[in-house]
């Protein structure tokens, strides 16, 4: 059964849930409730329902307690496999949101989530599973980036997936030197967001993925799009031939024209006004960020917002 859902401030507008009469699954019947006010009358027959949670508070948890029964099939092009507690919770709590790119003949992954002693990347391919696909059939991940909720995971994902691993030279060179200090690392230790035995685990790398490259996923066009301002060697891709046009940007733009600026040595907020104009230029129909609301429809006016910001000199409301 396909519904849709409109989180307050988190946009996420298709869900796809197991149904059967009894509810799904054997859940609790608090979680049985919650189901019921989202389907109402209709929890055990097919088709499509609107449900509207009450606060982004409310549905996180509800979220949270339904989570692992959850198969996040965003379009025919796409899904969503992982994602942490800044997002729908559904692998481990520091993971970014993990896409999948399925273009029928081929199968791409994008970012790799936490990794290490802070993340669990079998949970991301379990989540693979559920989605319909074939983890064997993965031929690549690519990276936006090197901070570690991003990228920290990658080793672990490459043995797991046996797939090549492609960034941007810049990202491609950190992870495979494991350079901690590249990605500030031990300042996030410091500040508490990393255990003390986290460690960035090295991986070979293809850093191939530069401004205008493009390279095809099945009947996916990818375009790649260097977008630099949270940190040095960002990257977002474009694509196209599916049944909207994606554009996924890591941490570039969040929901309502949010942005992610760090006090960390390679967060430029130059450049960072240069990357949102740019993206401002490129019509696109779904903004697939790497953390809080996804949206399928009217997705650049997330970029908009943030641009016409940043157009009359001010700075756009930081996401922490």
């Amino acid at each position: 059964m396909t519904v849709r859902v409109n989180v307050e401030g988190a946009e996420l507008e298709v869900v796809r849930l197991t149904i059967s009469r009894n509810g799904i699954y054997n859940i609790s019947s608090s979680e049985l409730r919650f189901v019921e006010s989202i389907f109402g009358n209709g929890i055990d027959s097919a088709g499509a329902s609107t449900a509207f949670f009450e606060t982004r508070r409310a549905g996180f948890a509800h979220r949270e307690c339904l989570a692992g029964r959850i198969e996040l099939r965003l379009t025919s092009d796409v899904c969503l496999v992982g994602g942490g507690a800044f997002g729908f919770s559904l692998t481990s709590p520091g993971d970014c949101h993990v896409y999948l790119l399925d273009g029928g003949d081929d199968l791409v992954l994008i970012d790799a989530g936490i990794g290490g002693t802070a993340g669990d990347p079998e949970k991301v391919v379990q989540m693979i599973e559920r989605s319909g696909c074939d983890p064997s059939r993965i031929s690549r991940l690519l990276l936006t980036h090197y901070h570690t909720d991003h990228m920290g995971g990658a080793s672990q994902m490459r043995e797991l997936l046996d797939c090549e691993i492609h960034a941007s030279p810049l990202t491609a060179r950190t992870l495979e030197a494991g350079d901690e200090e590249q990605v500030s690392l031990p300042a996030a230790k410091a500040a508490g967001y990393f255990p003390a035995d986290y460690r960035l685990n090295p991986s070979p790398a293809t850093g191939d993925l530069v401004e205008g490259h493009t390279f095809s996923v099945g009947r996916l066009e990818v375009e790649v799009i260097e977008t630099p301002g949270h940190c040095a060697g960002h990257i977002s891709f474009l694509v196209t031939g599916g049944e909207r046009t994606y554009l996924i940007q890591g941490d570039v733009v969040f929901f309502g024209g949010t942005i992610f600026l760090q006090n960390v040595p390679d967060c430029s907020i130059q450049d960072y006004a240069a990357t949102v104009a740019k993206l401002a230029e490129i019509d696109f129909d779904a903004h697939l960020p790497g953390h809080l609301g996804i949206s399928l429809t009217d997705g650049k006016r997330h970029i908009i917002a943030a641009a016409d910001v940043f157009r009359k000199l001010g700075v756009p409301r930081n996401i922490v």
